[in-house]
C-alpha cells in the first residue's frame, strides 16, 4: 500500500498550483436581464491543500465550482488546472480533461443502482477502455474502508458508505483535484465527520488536492484554507479556523 499511495503523492506534488482563476467573470444572459454570478475572481489553489468555499445564498458559489472544474466557460478571464488552460480546450478535449484528471463528489451520491461497489467506482476507466489497476483499486477500497463490501449494491449500503464509495471512484483516476459540492449534506453529523476526517487524510497522506464548497461551518474547518465569496466576489479567507471563526465571519459577509 505504501508504494502505491507515495507514487500518487509524488505525483500530484510536481508542481506548486493545482487551480488557477484569472480575473474569472461569470454573466448570465444579456442586456437588463442579465445576471454576473463572478466579478473579476483570481487565486491559486496550492496542489496538496483542502480549499474550502463558504458563502450566503447567491453569492456564486456554483458558479464558481462549475467554472474551476471546467463544466461552465467563463464570460471572462482564465481557469487553469495545472498548466492546462481549460477555458481555452475545444469540447472534446474538456470532455477528456474532466474525465481523467478531476473527481467529482457531490451530495448526491449519483451511484448506479444496478452496479456493485466494485463497478461503480471502475465505471469511469471501463467507459473510456481503460484497464483497471487492481492494486490501486484495492488500496482506495481500503482507504476508505469499503474493501469488504466490493460486491454490494447502493441500496445495501448506508448513506456513509455510499459516500465513501463515491469518493474512491473519484480517486480512480488518480486526478489532479478532487471537487465536492455538498459532500456532507445528506449524511448525520457522526457521518459527516467521518466523511470529513477521509477528506483530511488523503490531503494529509497522498498530498490530493481537495476543494469543497460547503454550508456547514463544522466541514469548512477540516479545511486548510476557507475562502469566502459574497456577491460574486472573494470576501476573504481564514486559514485553519474553528467552526465558531467560521461561523462569525459568515454572519459579516452580508455586510460585506
Amino acid at each position: 500500500m505504501t508504494t502505491q499511495w507515495g507514487e500518487f503523492a509524488a505525483t500530484v506534488g510536481t508542481r506548486a498550483t493545482a487551480m488557477r482563476l484569472d480575473s474569472v467573470t461569470k454573466t448570465y444572459g444579456k442586456g437588463d436581464g442579465a445576471v454576473t454570478a463572478l466579478r473579476g475572481i483570481s487565486l491559486d489553489v496550492p496542489r496538496g491543500t483542502f480549499t474550502a468555499v463558504m458563502g450566503p445564498s447567491g453569492s456564486g458559489k456554483s458558479t464558481f465550482l462549475h467554472c474551476i472544474a471546467g463544466l461552465d466557460q467563463p464570460t471572462s478571464g482564465r481557469v487553469f488546472l495545472g498548466d492546462t488552460e481549460l477555458s481555452a480546450l475545444k469540447e472534446a478535449e474538456l470532455t477528456a480533461v474532466r474525465r481523467e484528471r478531476i473527481g467529482y463528489v457531490f451530495q448526491a451520491y449519483n451511484l448506479m443502482s444496478a452496479l456493485t461497489v466494485k463497478q461503480n467506482i471502475t465505471l469511469v476507466a471501463r467507459l473510456a477502455d481503460k484497464i483497471v489497476d487492481e492494486a490501486w483499486l484495492s488500496e482506495m477500497l481500503t482507504r476508505v474502508g469499503m474493501h469488504e463490501h466490493v460486491d454490494r449494491l447502493p441500496n445495501q449500503l448506508s448513506g456513509g458508505q455510499q459516500q465513501r464509495v463515491a469518493i474512491a471512484r473519484a480517486l480512480a483516476t488518480r486526478p489532479d483535484a478532487l471537487l465536492a459540492d455538498e459532500p456532507t449534506g445528506a449524511l448525520d453529523t457522526r457521518t459527516s465527520q467521518d466523511v470529513l476526517r477521509l477528506f483530511r487524510q488523503i490531503v494529509d497522506e497522498i498530498g490530493q488536492t481537495v476543494l469543497m464548497v460547503t454550508h456547514d461551518p463544522v466541514a469548512a474547518s477540516y479545511a486548510d484554507t476557507v475562502l469566502f465569496l459574497a456577491d460574486g466576489q472573494l470576501a476573504g479567507q481564514l486559514d485553519r479556523p474553528s467552526p465558531s471563526e467560521v461561523a462569525e465571519r459568515m454572519t459579516r459577509l452580508g455586510n460585506w
